[in-house]
């Protein structure tokens, strides 16, 4: 039985979606549209989801914890074979923490997790982002052409955050190629034989990870995962090893795929619009605006799950127990009610902010403050060192990930003259 139940059937059915389906995943955005004027929430069979799109209730769900919760957002979208399940528990032996977990658990392992990712250690880490990414420049600048998602959008936050828990440098591209293909795993479609391999990726890297985290225990430095251990330290009820060892694993995956896709998402819109280059060149005060704007139209996470722990109503519609709920964050963030002209992009747009791109409540993303910072300075540095930098060819096509929730270009071909390129800045 489908977790619509069979006692009620007086609610809004779509047969046809699939959030994997090709015409969607090229471009969602007139599904939303749709899906707002004509039905709110509405249960697609093909995944077994109930779907809502409204601003409004998306905002409502996320703050009701209780009602709605977040314990099952990292299961499959689609069963995966016994072999792959089965050495997947084996393998990743994580425990829930703050972004797997309801309260009460979730309110003491965020409180330790935000303690140790305080603001000030985030904006200790402006000198090493500015770093990174003059180093990524300095790579790539005598070429005049690259791949922006290769050459930088996806090595920068994954450098600087392997850097934040602790990782040496010299594992960072080892790192890297684990973190590959997980996303098909959790939100894709991926083949027997891919399932596999990612599994073996993801158990290896939790493998360094659980050793990485026993052997800082005794060498603290300074690092996210020692000021963890050194809450664990003032009380061990604070948090456990095995937290420690899971957070550290949910932030490396967490904290560079969404910023990749923001820089990307935002240099696509900029680029691709004539002037706003320029704009943010002469006038760089506008950039933090601009990073706004691009959580706003054009959302990493275009998507993220619930599921309810009791029957509940949601716009008219009662929805069971135990039921599956997909949120488009991306949907809401172009919602007419919220948002004048919402299709446009609008680096001046005063209520740009108001978006859902981090989620909201009790579960809104720890790591937000580090994203707009990445993004700010990759956007102000890429502004300043590359003045002409433009799409090459200005009509490419972008092919984006098979799965329903994160939503970043695969590829970014770009150019600029050699001639015309800056000293670091």
């Amino acid at each position: 039985m489908s977790q619509a139940g069979e006692q009620n059937t007086d609610y809004p059915v779509d047969e046809t979606f699939d959030p994997l389906d090709p015409d969607y995943l090229a471009d969602p955005y007139p599904y939303y549209s749709r899906f707002r004027k004509e039905a709110p929430i509405f249960y697609a069979p093909k995944i077994d989801f109930w779907v809502i799109s409204r601003h409004e209730d998306i905002q409502r769900i996320v703050k009701d914890p209780e009602t709605f919760s977040n314990a099952r957002v990292q299961e499959p979208l689609y069963p995966i074979t016994a072999e792959a399940l089965e050495k997947l528990k084996e393998g990743v032996r994580v425990t829930p923490t703050t972004s797997t977990a309801d309260p009460p658990l979730h309110m003491r392992t965020r409180k330790h997790a935000a303690r140790a990712f305080s603001a000030k250690r985030v904006a200790g880490l402006e000198g090493r982002i500015r770093e990174v990414a003059n180093r990524l420049i300095d790579a790539m600048i005598s070429e005049g052409r690259a791949d922006l998602v290769d050459r930088f959008a996806f090595p920068l936050p994954a450098y600087v955050v392997f850097g934040l828990i602790g990782y040496p440098e010299k594992d960072a591209e080892m790192l890297k190629d684990w973190c590959s293909d997980r996303l098909k795993l959790t939100w894709g479609r991926p083949l027997p034989e891919e399932q596999l391999q990612t599994v073996e990726k993801m158990s290896s890297f939790f493998d360094y990870i659980e050793t990485f985290v026993h052997e800082r225990a005794e060498d603290l430095r300074d690092d996210y995962t020692s000021d963890l251990l050194r809450i664990r330290a003032e009380d061990e009820d604070n948090l456990s090893l095995e937290e420690v060892v899971s957070i550290d694993y949910s932030l490396s995956f967490a904290g560079h795929e969404t910023t990749t896709n923001l820089i990307l998402n935002g240099l696509r819109q900029l680029l691709s619009r004539p002037g706003l280059w320029e704009e943010l060149r002469e006038e760089p005060g506008l950039i933090e605006n601009a990073v706004e704007e691009t959580l706003r139209r054009d959302t990493s996470v275009v998507s993220w799950r619930r599921s309810t722990t009791r029957p509940v109503e949601i716009v008219g519609v009662e929805v069971p127990e135990n039921a599956r709920l997909m949120l488009l964050l991306a949907s809401a963030n172009r919602d007419e009610s919220i948002f004048d002209n919402p299709d446009e992009f609008d680096i001046h747009r005063e209520n740009a902010n108001k978006h859902l791109a981090f989620s909201h409540g009790i579960h809104f993303c720890l790591g937000a403050p580090l994203a707009r910072l990445e993004a700010k300075i990759a956007f102000e540095l890429l502004t300043q060192r590359l003045p002409d930098l433009s799409l090459s060819p200005p009509d490419q096509t972008f092919d984006f990930d098979p799965n329903m929730s994160f939503r970043g270009p695969r590829e970014m071909w770009a150019e600029w003259t050699s001639a015309k390129t800056k000293a670091r800045v």
